[in-house]
């Protein structure tokens, strides 16, 4: 939110004020660095409780087209999109036991997606599958991925419970050599790295939390065998348990109220508060739905996005509460100040709605009263939901909020917040995923390019790519991450069209006998260009934020510099794809053959 002379006691002055002490209480100099990742000590958090552990196969040697590593839905939309362009020699390498992401790793108790499953879910039109709910819960997203996998037969073409150990560029055969965790060796002409995302697992690094002695579990790993129940059924084993829970962002949103339904008691971990307002969740009109026009999805998806990004579509298809609440943009920079003085009011309305709507819900005044976030819309995902808040009106649920400073340490029985121990029994981390982090890091493995070079040492200092997709000194390989590329609400929008964008690039320099691709070093630096000037738009709102994993947590890491996203709306960064794509001959690229 912009800053502006707080002399006059206003109601926006005074949230003005109210914002910014917010944010300096949880500034930090470690940054990202305030999480660890899940190896080593922390390995078993990492553990997969949804495969089979006695899997095994015979390594496989071959030649292929395309490597695809993930197969979540930007990998399984880039494998359908080479298929339809006439590309059927490939292979999908996950560590996972099957398709589908976050959404195989995500099966947390209350899971479902927050934007509508209308626009969520990808090939609507193609599968001719109708989503059973406004929302549809992570079951069904889940049961959807397996349902693209069988239409276009992608089972045949992954190796699940893989990971890649290595991918070496060959300059002698112009290949790829890939060799997995498996011992399989895949020598293949392109690779395309569509894993880590929202799939790579983060925990907060709380003193002594390799001490508990209790159950713990990252959200992405659900033990059911100790909690008992399912995705759809109550958890009965948590009836005797007290359950202590990290975090409250979207997740912890939709799992609170599960856990409430069961436990014994419910500790809420709180050091910044959700804004959470209402879902309106119901079951989807079939005569509606059968009444939808060819073409249907794609408008609707683009509607979405325009109403989510200030765009102000003549209609509002989706008609809910993302875009009501993000209709206007208000971060960017104004052109007057009466127009900044609007927006800011506009952002402060908003968000007060919001603060109220906790006030109106939440019976305790105190509780309510922690409960209300004070910052900026843009500053954190908002959340929607009907039953989180109410939960905290429950004997069993207890709000600890740690008033920005999280928690301080682990013992083996508890959580210490402010010299106070709060034990318990089971220990639940909802903090969420590596986004923005080293991609080498995300996808578990180095790429090493040209001359021998690894991605870790050519980006010593921060990504270096065109449009977050080709990078200098790796040929023929495609990247599909936010990182120095789009993001949006709707992050299936901005998968769909990456998928697209990279399936074009493949067919055309097999179509065209292009030997190899890569960015140039010049059209890196100029594309790094229009990342900071679409940066620096948001760049006085941004730094009025509180600490998140949209701006890096505030940190101070040199890369976050080059590891940024296309601020912009989505629709304006498809731009730069579509008119990339309809210039001759790969402007910005270099090009063996």
């Amino acid at each position: 939110m912009p800053q502006q002379d707080s002399g006059n006691s206003t109601p926006l002055a005074e949230a003005r004020d109210r914002y910014q002490q917010e944010r300096q209480k949880r500034l930090r100099t470690d940054g990202m660095d305030q999480f660890v990742e899940l190896k080593g000590d922390y390995s078993e958090y990492d553990r997969d409780p949804y495969a089979d552990s006695d899997f095994t196969r015979e390594p496989i040697t071959e030649q292929t087209e395309v490597v695809i590593v993930g197969a979540g839905f930007a990998g399984m939309l880039t494998a359908v999109n080479l298929l339809k362009r006439g590309v059927t020699d490939f292979r999908i390498i996950d560590k996972a036991g099957d398709f589908g992401g976050t959404w195989y790793w995500n099966r947390y108790p209350g899971c479902m997606c927050d934007v509508e499953s209308y626009t969520y879910l990808p090939l609507l039109e193609e599968t001719g599958y109708m989503p059973t709910m406004k929302y549809a819960g992570a079951p069904e997203i889940f049961a959807h991925c397996q349902r693209i996998g069988e239409q276009f037969d992608l089972y045949p073409r992954a190796l699940f419970q893989t990971e890649v150990a290595t991918a070496e560029w060959d300059d002698s055969t112009s290949n790829w050599q890939v060799v997995t965790s498996r011992g399989d060796h895949i020598s293949s002409r392109f690779l395309v790295t569509a894993g880590g995302i929202l799939s790579k697992a983060k925990l907060p690094g709380i003193p002594g939390i390799e001490t508990f002695a209790g159950k713990a579990f990252h959200t992405s790993r659900w033990d059911y065998n100790f909690t008992g129940g399912s995705p759809t059924e109550t958890m009965d084993k948590l009836k005797d348990k007290r359950v202590g829970i990290i975090g409250t962002g979207a997740t912890a949103v939709q799992v609170v109220p599960r856990l409430a339904e069961t436990a014994k008691e419910v500790f809420v971990f709180q050091r910044t508060p959700s804004a959470v307002g209402e879902r309106n969740n119901g079951p989807t009109d079939a005569e509606w739905y059968a009444s939808l026009q060819p073409g249907w999805q794609a408008e609707r998806i683009r509607n979405f996005t325009q109403a989510v990004t200030g765009k102000k579509p003549e209609q509002n298809l989706v008609a809910d509460g993302w875009t009501e609440v993000m209709w206007e943009d208000t971060q960017s920079v104004a052109a007057t100040p009466e127009q900044a003085e609007a927006l800011e009011q506009s952002d402060f309305d908003t968000m007060e709605a919001l603060r109220q709507r906790v006030a109106r819900i939440v019976e305790d005044p105190e509780t309510a009263d922690k409960l209300m976030p004070w910052y900026g819309k843009h500053c954190k995902r908002v959340c929607f939901h009907d039953e989180y808040l109410p939960a905290f009106n429950k004997d069993n649920v207890h709000l600890v909020d740690t008033d920005g400073r999280g928690v301080e340490s682990v013992t083996p029985t508890g959580l210490v917040v402010n010299g106070v121990e709060y034990p318990i029994d089971v220990l639940v981390f909802a903090s969420g995923f590596e986004v923005t982090t080293d991609l080498n890091q995300r996808l578990g493995f180095d790429p090493v390019g040209r001359n021998g070079v690894a991605m870790s040492e050519r980006w010593n200092d921060g990504a270096h790519t065109l449009h977050g997709v080709l990078a200098a000194d790796f040929p023929n390989m495609l990247m599909i991450s936010i990182v120095q590329a789009g993001f949006g609400t709707n992050f299936l929008h901005f998968l769909s069209e990456s998928a697209n964008h990279v399936s074009w690039v493949i067919s055309r320099c097999i179509e065209d006998g292009i030997t190899s691709i890569e960015a140039t070093p010049e059209a890196e630096e100029a594309w790094h260009r229009t990342l900071i000037e679409e940066a620096m738009q948001i760049a006085g709102y941004s730094m009025s934020c509180t600490p998140g994993y949209y701006n890096s947590e505030q940190g101070q890491n040199p890369k976050a510099r080059r590891n940024l996203t296309y601020t912009g709306s989505l629709l304006d960064y498809v731009g730069y794809l579509e008119r990339w794509r309809d210039e001759e001959g790969f402007p910005g690229a270099k090009l063996n053959g």
